[in-house]
C-alpha cells in the first residue's frame, strides 16, 4: 500500500509541474515597483503631436487591435525625438508584439528603449525584467535565467514573483535542483503567494521524497482550493505515505461527499480504504452505490470485491447475490465453489450443492479436491449419502483433502452397513 502510494504523489507532482503561468511583462513586475524612481532624464515630456499618435495606439490595443497600432506607429521615425520619447514609443511597440505573441520582437523592442537613455533607473530594471519573463515565455530558458541573474544583482529587494520565474525557468530546463531554492523563497518571501507558486515548490518537495515538509504546503493549497479534486486525493496519499489512514480516509472522503469523483479508479481506492479502515460496511454500500449508478463496470471483479465487503461484516446473506454474479461473469469455477462455501457456512444445502456442481462444471479450478468435499458435504447434510459417496471418492485423490474426504467415505459405508 506505501509503495503504490508514493507512485500516486509523484505522478500527481508531475502532472502539477508542467503549468507554467507567467503573467503579462507589464503586470507581473507592477505588483513589487521600487519605492524610488530613480533619476529621471531631464526632458521628460512628450511633444503634442507625437503624444496624440501615442495615445490612438494605445487605444487601439485596449482595443485588441495590435495590427492597427503597430500600422499607426510604423511612420514614426526615431529621427528628431528625443530620448524619452524614443522610450516611450518603442515601450508602445513591445507591448503591440507582445500582445500579438511576437516575443523576439518584444525584447527587441524593450531593449531598444532601454538604449535610447529615456528611462528612469527603475524603469531599466523593470524592463530587464520584462525582457528575461520574455525570453522564458519564449521558452529560451538559458537567456531568460542569464537576464534574471543579471536583474538579481541589480535589484536590492527582489520581489517573490522573481524568484518564481526563475524557479519556473530551472524547471523547464529540468534542472529540479537549481530549481528548489528559488521556488522556495518565492513562497517564503510572499505573505499571499499564488497557489501555482506553492503548487510548484509541493512538487520539487514531493520528487525528493520529503513528505513531511510537502505536507503543510499541501494542507495550505486544499484550503486555498477546496474544490479541487486533485489536492483532496493527493492529501489522502500523502497521509497514507505517512500512515495516517484515518486522515487519508477523511480527506478522499471528503472529495467523495462533495461529489468529485469521476474515475472508477476513485471509487475503487475509496472502498479499499474504507476496508482497510474496518469500515466494511460503508465500502459495500460505496461500491454497491457506484456500480448501480455505472460509475464502476459491472463486472466479475467489482462484484467479488463487493460480496468480500458483506462477508468481511459478517453479513454471509448480503454477500450471496453480489458472490453469485460474480461467479456467473467469471471464467473459471472458483467464485462459484467460494459461493458453495458461503451457502455451506449459512446451511443452504440445496443452494451450495447447486453451485458447488456449477463450479466443477465450469472448471479450471485450483484445486478440484476441495470443490468435490465441499460438495459432498452439502449431499451429507441433505443425507443423500450415495450422492455424497461419489463427490467424497473423488476428493480422496486430492493430496490437500484427500484425508478428510477418505474419513467421510468411511462415515457412509459404516452408516450404510448399519
Amino acid at each position: 500500500m506505501r509503495l503504490r502510494t508514493t507512485k500516486y504523489l509523484i505522478s500527481f507532482a508531475a502532472e502539477a509541474l508542467v503549468v507554467l503561468a507567467l503573467a503579462a511583462p507589464s503586470a507581473a513586475f507592477a505588483q513589487d515597483k521600487p519605492k524610488e524612481e530613480g533619476r529621471r532624464p531631464a526632458s521628460a515630456t512628450v511633444s503634442e503631436r507625437f503624444g496624440k499618435a501615442l495615445s490612438k495606439a494605445i487605444e487601439l490595443l485596449n482595443k485588441d487591435d495590435a495590427a492597427g497600432a503597430r500600422a499607426l506607429l510604423a511612420d514614426i521615425s526615431t529621427e528628431g525625438l528625443s530620448p524619452y520619447e524614443i522610450s516611450r514609443l518603442e515601450q508602445v511597440r513591445s507591448s503591440i508584439e507582445y500582445t500579438a505573441g511576437n516575443y523576439p520582437s518584444a525584447r527587441q523592442h524593450l531593449q531598444k528603449a532601454i538604449d535610447s537613455g529615456g528611462f528612469s533607473e527603475s524603469e531599466i530594471l523593470n524592463a530587464k525584467y520584462q525582457i528575461a519573463q520574455l525570453f522564458i515565455m519564449g521558452e529560451n530558458y538559458d537567456q531568460g535565467i542569464a537576464t534574471l541573474k543579471e536583474w538579481f544583482k541589480a535589484t536590492p529587494a527582489p520581489n517573490s514573483a522573481a524568484y518564481y520565474l526563475l524557479a519556473v525557468a530551472y524547471y523547464q530546463k529540468n534542472d529540479l535542483n537549481a530549481a528548489f531554492e528559488p521556488a522556495k523563497k518565492a513562497v517564503e518571501l510572499s505573505e499571499n503567494p499564488q497557489a501555482g507558486w506553492i503548487e510548484l515548490l509541493l512538487g520539487l518537495y514531493l520528487q525528493r521524497e520529503n513528505y513531511n515538509a510537502a505536507l503543510p504546503l499541501l494542507e495550505r493549497l486544499t484550503a486555498m482550493q477546496p474544490q479541487k479534486k486533485d489536492h483532496w486525493l493527493r492529501l489522502a496519499s500523502l497521509y497514507q505515505q505517512r500512515e495516517e489512514y484515518a486522515k487519508a480516509l477523511a480527506a478522499i472522503q471528503i472529495a467523495y461527499n462533495a461529489g468529485y469523483f469521476k474515475d472508477s479508479s476513485e471509487y475503487e481506492r475509496l472502498f479499499g480504504m474504507l476496508r482497510f479502515n474496518d469500515i466494511p460496511f460503508r465500502a459495500a454500500r460505496v461500491l454497491e452505490q457506484a456500480i448501480e449508478n455505472k460509475n464502476v463496470e459491472a463486472n466479475s471483479k467489482n462484484y467479488e470485491k463487493l460480496a468480500d465487503a458483506w462477508i468481511q461484516t459478517r453479513d454471509y446473506d448480503m454477500a450471496i447475490p453480489p458472490l453469485t454474479r460474480a461467479a456467473e461473469l467469471s471464467k473459471n469455477g472458483e467464485l462459484f465453489m467460494r459461493l458453495g462455501q458461503v451457502q455451506i457456512q449459512l446451511k443452504q444445502w440445496p443452494q451450495a450443492v447447486d453451485a458447488l456442481q456449477a463450479a466443477l462444471k465450469k472448471g479450471e479450478l485450483k484445486d478440484a479436491g476441495q470443490a468435490n468435499l465441499l460438495a459432498g458435504i452439502a449431499l451429507f447434510n441433505l443425507n443423500r449419502l450415495d450422492d455424497a459417496l461419489k463427490y467424497f471418492q473423488r476428493a480422496t485423490r486430492s493430496e490437500k483433502f484427500g484425508d478428510m474426504a477418505s474419513d467421510y467415505v468411511k462415515l457412509i459405508r459404516y452408516r450404510q452397513r448399519n
